[in-house]
């Protein structure tokens, strides 16, 4: 570009130096008038090449001022990109330092509490160690004792018979003492792997925060499977094993209740509704309060499960089947009435697998009273489940769930069906329309339609401790 400008004004002078000629300094006029006769003047193509040579010029002075505009277009959009990215990383840097600030508050509270029950663990172990001492003194002078009396009786009879009774008593009384002192040895010792299981829990916590199961929002229970999956990869390679159900996220420290996930033994990890209490952590297995989901459903439903988890819902035979499989399990059953009352139920209850169409076994049928007898007296052979697509009640001439609503374990139709049809208060006048009602015949009576029930299993052990 520079060498064709330079070019064009040396041509340009050149040019102008033709078509304008000059005297020379000095010269006569004579000489003068001479030459103006001989002066020669530019040629038309001279100056047409002239002109062609300045409109190039020109030319090429837009094209390149147009091409300057475009390049410094193209560094004010890279300008702008650039303050936009700069931008957006320091609000993405910022996010980063409150997060990182969060963590490391998560991070100190975790550290206190692990601090705390340190020194509880501490406190404990040195209680049992004062008891155990303790122990070891009473069985000291229970030998003493013993020593004594045996020389008692070995000696004279003339010896007073009262001193040997009243050593005698001395030594119930120190029995006594030391079945008290075991017993408080062992409280003591349950609650100090409790606490020894609590403080493992915290330190896993505190080298990974993000695997804490705390509990989620609504979820399906018909897709208890699929939704626990992405939690379930990240904490099965993590060092703290799923729970296998809801007691045992409580003896981990988990005491809020709400959605979890667990994974029973010998089964893919699912989503569940933990009740927790002072006592204990109880897996929800059913629950019915506002009739917002139908519970007429067909096998393949009531096996895989339906519902909203924090709504109502039915947890799944597969999966109650997955938790409390080995029979060591209590079932709790509550239900309310229109007028606020309540009742409840619980019994030790083995559920059957697939081949056994789910069979329901109530194991002690000879302890429960009238109100349990409403299942209870049918399941004490093993009752199957039904469904109206799947009839296995032992009613041969009646379909059980399509003569009354929903799925349940049903004998002769009559006794008991907590997933029958949700009827809102005041019930239907017709009797065929409350008969497939939720009802639990030894409480309110074959046609009284319930307000509420919820069904929850625990290990036995809850119970005794």
């Amino acid at each position: 570009m520079k060498t064709t400008l330079a070019a064009l004004i040396l041509c340009l002078v050149v040019l102008m130096a033709s078509a304008f000629p000059f005297e020379r300094k000095g010269a006569s006029p004579s000489s003068a008038a001479a030459k103006e006769k001989h002066v020669q003047y530019a040629a038309r193509d001279d100056v047409n090449i002239l002109a062609h040579g300045l409109l190039q010029l020109g030319q090429n002075l837009k094209e390149h001022v147009d091409k300057t505009k475009g390049q410094m277009r193209d560094i004010f959009t890279k300008l702008k990109a650039f303050n936009r990215t700069t931008a957006e990383l320091g609000k993405e840097s910022q996010r980063q330092q409150v997060e990182g600030e969060s963590l490391r508050a998560q991070a100190r509270d975790l550290e206190d509490r692990e601090g705390q029950l340190l020194n509880v663990t501490a406190e404990l172990r040195e209680k049992v160690e004062e008891m155990q001492q303790e122990r070891r003194t009473m069985t000291e002078r229970m030998s003493r004792l013993e020593e004594r009396v045996d020389g008692m009786l070995q000696g004279p009879s003339s010896r007073n018979s009262s001193d040997a009774r009243s050593i005698q008593l001395m030594l119930d009384s120190q029995n006594r003492r030391i079945d008290d002192l075991v017993e408080r040895i062992r409280l003591q010792q349950e609650k100090l792997d409790k606490q020894n299981v609590r403080i493992r829990t915290l330190q896993s916590q505190i080298q990974q925060p993000g695997l804490r199961p705390s509990p989620r929002g609504s979820s399906s229970s018909g897709s208890t499977e699929g939704s626990a999956h992405s939690d379930a990869e990240e904490q099965r390679d993590s060092p703290l094993e799923m729970a296998t159900d809801c007691h045992e996220l409580f003896l981990r420290g988990e005491t809020t209740s709400g959605v979890y996930p667990i994974q029973p033994t010998d089964s893919e990890p699912f989503d569940v509704f933990c009740e927790m209490t002072a006592d204990g952590g109880w897996t929800v297995i059913q629950r019915r309060q506002d009739g917002s989901v139908d519970f007429d459903q067909l096998w393949q439903a009531y096996e895989k499960g339906f519902g909203s988890l924090n709504g109502e819902f039915w947890l799944g035979l597969e999966n109650i089947h997955a938790i409390a499989k080995d029979g060591s399990y209590t079932l709790n059953i509550k239900f309310s009435d229109w007028g606020d009352d309540s009742a409840s139920v619980c019994f030790p209850f083995e559920l059957g697998g697939r081949e056994t169409n789910y069979s329901l076994l109530i194991q002690e049928p000879g302890t429960t009273d009238a109100l349990e007898s409403s299942l209870t007296t049918d399941s004490a052979l093993a009752l199957p489940f039904s469904t109206r697509d799947q009839d296995n009640d032992r009613k041969g001439d009646i379909n059980c769930a399509k003569h009354l609503s929903g799925g349940w374990w049903f004998s002769n139709c009559g006794r008991s069906n907590l997933n029958g049809r949700y009827f809102q208060s005041p019930p239907p006048k017709q009797r065929h329309q409350r008969k497939q009602a939720i009802f639990w015949k030894t409480w309110r009576g074959r046609y009284y339609p319930l307000k509420s029930s919820i069904m929850m299993i625990a290990p036995a052990a809850i119970n005794k401790s």
